[in-house]
């Protein structure tokens, strides 16, 4: 079994977003690309990179406030991320995430998100100390 990856799970209208790796830094960065690749399926180029800062009270509010953060950049800038870095240190998250303006032709945009929801939100360990985490965004 791969040691990082994520997947999209299906969700009504909405889309299911679930990342894993070895830390709960890379289950992060890896639902961030699952979210992504549900907007295109085109290579997004890293030629901006832009900080972002979180802060909640727990990892759960944590993974809903980093992805949420993504979105908001998404839209103001008119931009897609496809490479992220997180580094959490207790309940604050600080991150750099990279990407290029969106090019209607080459990305073909499927849909915009909209927000991180709670809905089947999860973020934890299994047995073997894999991190997860998991939600619905409303796209």
């Amino acid at each position: 079994m791969e040691d990082r990856g994520w997947q999209h799970f299906p969700h009504g209208a909405d889309l299911g977003v679930c990342g894993r790796g070895p830390t709960i830094e890379a289950s992060f960065e890896e639902a961030a690309k699952a979210m992504t690749a549900a907007i295109t399926t085109a290579a997004v180029r890293p030629t901006t990179r832009v900080d972002v800062e979180c802060k909640s009270a727990n990892p759960e509010l944590l993974f809903v406030a980093w992805l949420n953060a993504i979105i908001y950049e998404m839209a103001v800038r008119q931009m897609l991320f496809g490479t992220f870095e997180a580094r959490i240190t207790g309940n604050q998250l600080t991150g750099v995430i990279s990407g290029e303006p969106v090019d209607r032709a080459r990305h073909e945009p499927a849909c915009e998100p909209k927000g991180a929801t709670f809905t089947a939100l999860k973020v934890g360990q299994d047995a073997s100390g894999r991190w997860s985490a998991c939600c619905v965004v409303d796209v």
